[in-house]
């Protein structure tokens, strides 16, 4: 399973915003195959950091998703909220409960 933890500097005075939205992208993603793994608001440094994985082909996925009319409408009508992102493919250290 790819998993990919994203990290968002969030736009100052967005993050109550930012957080009351996610569960709609959460939504579509999972129509996609996705899985959010966890989502932590870091309020002190104003990020949110996330993970999310597939099960698949993660880069085809994730193409099919970002292009997919359902992420549009997500998206569409929101202020900016996020200054930043930053992506990386990870891998399971300890697992969890472990």
């Amino acid at each position: 399973m790819a998993v990919q933890l994203r990290r968002y500097e969030v736009v100052p005075g967005e993050m109550d915003g930012f957080i009351e939205w996610f569960p709609r992208i959460v939504a579509v993603r999972e129509q996609y195959g996705f899985t959010v793994e966890f989502a932590y608001a870091d309020r002190e440094n104003n990020e949110f950091i996330w993970a999310v994985s597939h099960p698949g082909d993660f880069d085809a996925a994730f193409e099919v998703f970002v292009n997919s009319p359902e992420r549009a409408a997500a998206f569409e009508g929101l202020p900016k909220r996020v200054e930043e992102v930053h992506l990386a493919m990870v891998d399971a250290v300890v697992a969890p409960g472990g």
